[in-house]
């Protein structure tokens, strides 16, 4: 029986060998607390933003309501608590669910490029992302992935994974591999909590593929950011003083010709760290868009203290002067679908109040061509403050009369302040508000309820029924090396600029809601082209290049027969793709299968028996990277493998043994022609190396 279901497996696979590898068409560019948190020098200031200003002529149907869901306690940890949520959602009107589903450089979900929690979730196959999206789905309810950009880890032990980026690029790292952000005066935590720095490529780029590996492998209705700035715990007041990471420095000083260490209020320097976290939302906005054209792009934006109208202006407020948070330009050039500001205050104190009310105002009055919904803290408040402040929330702003598209509250765990003091339980007080929400009550006194009957959450015109178009591409400097933090300018068909932006460190940038047509582009001296079409991310091509074609030889077939059964870990090579023959900079997906034909199985995220493809002897080397791949660090592309040395993992939770793994993986051709190898071999992550490693890929370069 066993050699009847290797003979059906091995017609499959090599048929799918055959049709499932190919050369991508055309350079491609490089992939890129609790809760949230209550510049280049030809960069555009909040006065010279690279987009139009644009406004919606047209009012939307629908109204947001969300719970944000943190992952420090009872929420998605279990199906069982996942019903739950599910249902309490549901019985409050309450459309979205934004879970976080990143909380400290480890993910809630088995899918990313990140390692599975090591919080006492439920064990595998539970996957909680995928669990919640199949479950809330069901009931009408959107998800969106709320992602910790900033905080990577809190002390004082070290994360349980071994491929944690803590303890690849924490306090143990130095040189380029050290990814940690330092403050002003060399403090490097604050109570033990530390934060990656955007202000490092490498640090930017590996968040930039954890999101992108959630967008790719999840059906998510949005990708939610948090922390998506320079931390707290200043210096002073509008004194940022964080983000002296020393390859950070060593880039700002290498751009502006400089050679000391600039004063935490230095302009250039304080606009070139506020650039980089531009750089970041600006990446995540096109390319989740490139991957899922009607996602909603999302940020949980800061609203300290009172509204710019008390502070002299936005630029004045600590948003922007401290935290380097410039979300007023991500809603002015449009890099964001949905701007959350958390409006974090207590009702109940006068000031504070006031505060909620000026951010209120100025988030309606902000939304540009994208649109709002205001964030209230349950946490702070009892219940009527909370339906308060929801119905504050959704009234139409006093200026302009326009309104947000509904309200999110944090959080789901601790819906008042009597749960966060321990007087009663969490349920007990989600059930007051669900009742204040949903019915007359003596919590809200005004009627209809503010949420009396079910809604939608509302479209986004520019995605659901799109006129524009953007693009994206990767600049290279005259020696190939990526182009990074140079001005960028967009033409028209008759010459007209139309558009400026910056590239981001990879050399990579982006722009969007162009008109339909063709476009040229201009980056380090370099022409590039691009034909925008509506509702579609086009690729910008360098311009002059000479003609190139690709191409994949045929797939190698799996053997007759293997071995099987044999005690402990253990693998057999079972097939592979056929090798390509690529031009400079195209990528190429390569499949190799592995037959388990040992006695255990391979259980994904579990250190010890997750099964792993990594780099061998004699080209890169074992456990060194290759210029064929990676994911970005020590030298190689970003092309979205796990590591720089691990190729791929598992893609099933769980191959058993006598079952296939179907490794799949990126390739990306060197600039200079040639010929490449890139050995390989399956191994047990943290326990052994398996057999079959004289596995590899020959690519040809022309």
């Amino acid at each position: 029986m066993m050699q009847g279901i290797l003979t059906a497996l091995a017609l499959t696979l090599g048929a799918l060998f055959s049709t499932l590898a190919g050369a991508s068409a055309g350079p491609v560019a490089a992939s890129p607390s609790a809760g949230p948190a209550a510049g280049s020098v030809v960069a555009a200031t909040p006065a010279e933003a690279p987009a139009p200003v644009r406004a919606l002529t047209a009012s939307v149907s629908g109204q947001l309501r969300a719970y944000f869901v943190d992952a420090f306690g009872a929420g998605i940890y279990d199906p069982a608590q996942i019903d739950a949520l599910v249902a309490a959602a549901k019985a409050a009107n309450v459309n979205a669910i934004f879970a976080e589903v990143v909380r400290r450089g480890d993910c809630f979900c088995d899918l990313s490029t990140a390692p599975r929690t090591s919080a006492p979730i439920a064990p595998l196959p539970f996957d909680p992302l995928q669990t919640l999206i199949d479950k809330a789905h069901a009931q009408g309810i959107q998800v969106h992935a709320w992602v910790m950009i900033e905080d990577v880890w809190q002390g004082p032990s070290l994360p349980a994974d071994p491929s944690h980026l803590f303890n690849l690029h924490g306090l143990s790292a130095s040189g380029s591999d050290y990814w940690l952000t330092k403050r002003y005066d060399g403090l490097d935590r604050i109570d033990q909590e530390y934060f990656v720095d955007l202000g490092h490529p490498d640090a930017a780029a590996y968040m930039l593929r954890l999101v992108d590996s959630i967008v790719a492998n999840y059906d998510v209705d949005g990708i939610n950011l948090d922390g998506i700035r320079y931390p707290d715990d200043d210096l002073g007041t509008d004194v940022p003083s964080w983000g002296y990471n020393p390859t950070a420095l060593a880039r700002f000083r290498a751009e502006t010709g400089r050679t000391d260490t600039p004063a935490p209020t230095d302009p250039q320097w304080t606009q070139w760290r506020r650039d980089r976290v531009t750089d970041f939302v600006r990446r995540v906005y096109v390319d989740s868009t490139a991957r899922r054209p009607r996602i909603r792009v999302s940020a949980d934006t800061i609203a300290y203290g009172y509204g710019p109208q008390s502070q002299g202006g936005w630029s004045t407020t600590r948003t922007y002067a401290e935290q380097l948070q410039d979300w007023v330009g991500w809603m002015q050039e449009g890099i964001l679908d949905l701007n959350i500001p958390m409006d974090y205050k207590r009702d109940a104190d006068a000031g504070q109040r006031q505060q909620y009310l000026e951010w209120n105002e100025f988030a309606k009055e902000q939304q540009y061509s994208r649109q709002a919904a205001i964030g209230s803290a349950l946490y702070l408040n009892d219940v009527a403050a909370s339906v308060r402040q929801v119905r504050t929330a959704l009234a139409p702003g006093s200026v302009s009369g326009r309104s947000a598209i509904g309200w999110a509250g944090y959080s789901y765990r601790n819906p008042d302040a009597l749960a966060v003091s321990g007087a009663r339980s969490a349920d007990a007080s989600r059930a007051e508000l669900t009742t204040a929400l949903t019915q007359p009550s003596a919590d809200d006194p005004v009627t209809p309820p503010v949420f009396a009957s079910p809604a939608v959450v509302p479209p986004m015109p520019w995605k659901a029924q799109p006129t524009t178009g953007d693009l994206r591409g990767t600049a290279a400097a005259s020696d190939g090396s990526p182009a990074a933090h140079v001005p960028v300018e967009v033409q028209d068909a008759s010459g007209a600029v139309v558009r400026r932006t910056t590239t981001d460190a990879s050399g990579w940038f982006g722009v969007i809601d162009l008109a339909p047509g063709t476009y040229t582009v201009i980056a380090s001296q370099k022409s590039y082209t691009a034909t925008v079409t509506a509702g579609q991310v086009a690729a910008a091509t360098l311009v002059g290049a000479a003609p190139c074609t690709s191409a994949v030889g045929p797939g190698i077939p799996p053997p007759a027969r293997v071995g099987a059964g044999i005690a402990g870990y253990h693998a057999a090579w079972y097939g592979q793709s056929g090798y390509p023959t690529l031009c400079a900079g195209q990528r190429s997906t390569a499949v190799v299968a592995y037959y388990n034909s040992g006695s255990r199985g391979w259980v994904a995220g579990a250190m010890g028996q997750v099964a792993y493809l990594g780099t061998w002897q004699p080209d890169p080397g074992q456990d060194r990277a290759s210029i064929l791949g990676g994911d970005g660090t020590f030298g190689s592309p970003a092309t979205d493998w796990p590591r720089y040395n691990r190729i791929a993992a598992q893609p099933a939770a769980y191959v058993g043994p006598g079952q296939v793994a179907w490794f799949q993986f990126t390739i990306q051709a060197p600039s200079t022609p040639g010929t490449y190898r890139l050995y390989l071999r399956p191994l047990i992550e943290g326990a052994q190396w398996m057999e079959d490693y004289g596995v590899y890929w020959v690519v040809t370069v022309r």
